[in-house]
């Protein structure tokens, strides 16, 4: 299998990127196809010592810039190693693509090269988040601000399949993101959606779901517009951040609490991996009719080597074949 990966995507591309490589190529059965700057690449990677074996490498003059409009990536932006590895893609010279690069950017360019899987309206940015219990998907995070009760209809059909698929999740859960559980909370929007979604096939609608129960696992799949998705998102993990600075205050407040730090360390760290969603890879880009993966845009190289593997998995458990299947009933 091979992996297309934007080499120059992310805050601390290339170096972490091409360890992610490496690592993942030494993990699992994956070719890694590079898209950037050759002479670069060969730089870095000679310079901190990477082996760059099981990778090729695919021309790339420029990088989009995270101030860069998307559209450029059609335009002036046409050679950046986002724009070429896209390209690759939708020719069939890789399985699946992975970038830490540019949200707008990944978003614009995988649906004007890529394109959408045939009858999606839109596709969509769907995270695994943490929670007390097991992880959940949040499907809008940021892609689609404005929506309409059939769009949402579907992003529940594309985040119950890959839980489904890729997570393992048997019948996962779909829960709608309200401000109340009677069908008739929110506007009128919501309220039709509510109905679209309990008339409709091959998802296990649970009904509407509010914030507070969402930290507890209330739902395997969470469905909402991009702007209700992106404050989840932000909010969960401005609240782990702070949870665990405040927690460390604590711990290292006098010699007392710094001993009981030392005992419960390696719990600690357990708790802080638990409250990272990085941990479960990058954000999948649902609807798309290749497999796109992005990254979080700080990654380090163990997060870039989630996300390939993340990838990999998406392509052997033929989620995209899945989500026709259903769009047919």
């Amino acid at each position: 299998m091979k992996i297309i990966l934007d080499a120059f995507g992310g805050d601390n591309a290339p170096l972490a990127v091409l360890q992610g490589a490496a690592d993942a190529v030494a993990k699992a059965d994956v070719e890694i196809l590079l898209a950037g700057d050759e002479t670069k690449i060969r730089q870095c990677a000679a310079d901190h010592n990477i082996a760059l074996d099981g990778m090729e490498i695919l021309q790339a003059d420029d990088v989009m810039d995270m101030h860069d409009e998307p559209n450029e990536i059609l335009k002036s932006k046409s050679n950046t190693s986002l724009a070429v590895g896209l390209k690759a893609l939708a020719d069939g010279q890789g399985d699946a693509f992975v970038s830490a690069g540019s949200t707008g950017a990944v978003l614009f360019g995988a649906t004007f090269i890529v394109k959408r899987i045939k009858g999606i309206k839109r596709p969509a940015l769907a995270p695994v988040m943490p929670t007390t219990k097991a992880p959940y998907l949040l499907i809008d995070c940021g892609a689609n601000v404005s929506v309409r009760p059939e769009m949402l209809q579907q992003f529940a059909l594309l985040g119950s399949a890959y839980m489904e698929k890729v997570m393992g999740v048997q019948n996962p859960r779909v829960g709608l993101l309200n401000n109340g559980a009677e069908d008739s909370k929110g506007g009128d929007m919501l309220v039709e959606t509510y109905a679209l979604l309990k008339e409709t096939k091959n998802i296990h609608f649970i009904g509407n779901v509010e914030a507070r129960d969402v930290p507890t696992g209330a739902c395997d799949v969470l469905v909402t517009d991009g702007f209700s998705g992106n404050i989840v998102l932000k909010l969960t993990e401005g609240v782990a951040m702070s949870f665990m600075g405040m927690f460390k205050k604590v711990l290292t407040k006098n010699i007392k609490t710094k001993i009981a730090a030392m005992l419960i360390m390696p719990e600690m760290k357990q708790l802080k991996k638990s409250l990272d969603y990085s941990e479960y890879g990058g954000a999948p880009l649902l609807g798309i009719a290749k497999p796109v993966i992005k990254a979080h845009g700080s990654s380090n190289a163990k997060a870039i080597t989630i996300a390939i593997l993340q990838a990999k998995t998406f392509v052997e458990n033929q989620l995209i074949e899945t989500i026709k299947d259903r769009l047919k009933a």
